[in-house]
């Protein structure tokens, strides 16, 4: 079976990249570009992960970490922000947002698989 990961960025180039390297490895792979599309797509195609970004048009990260989180079938669901914010504070609202991990861009495309893979190992 291959892991779901839903990547929601507003930035093609990140989109892009996610995707690539998260196929190569053998994840499927949903993109929304903003957090009111990630947030109905999350609730749609029920993904194994989430990796969003944190600022974005209409709705941030953030929030749809908080609405993934209070919503009992969406819960369960790991998720990661990804954000240029790197201050202490912007990693303490992720998590009290409700986020499982925090990355800060620039960021390593192969820790963030890593994280992913270790956030989706712990499900199991």
């Amino acid at each position: 079976m291959a892991w779901t990961v839903l990547v929601v960025d507003d930035d093609p180039v990140i989109q892009n990249l996610l995707r690539v390297n998260f196929e190569m490895e053998g994840y499927d792979v949903i993109v929304a570009g903003d957090g009111v599309e990630g947030l109905e797509r999350a609730r749609s195609e029920d993904p194994h992960a989430v990796v969003c970004d944190v600022m974005m048009p209409r709705m941030d990260g953030l929030t749809v970490a908080r609405h993934l989180k209070a919503d009992p079938a969406t819960a369960g669901i790991p998720i990661l922000l990804l954000s240029a914010k790197a201050q202490e504070a912007d990693v303490r609202a992720g998590e009290e947002a409700g986020a499982d991990d925090y990355v800060t861009k620039p960021f390593d495309p192969l820790d963030l698989l890593d994280r992913v893979a270790a956030l989706l190992a712990a499900r199991l």
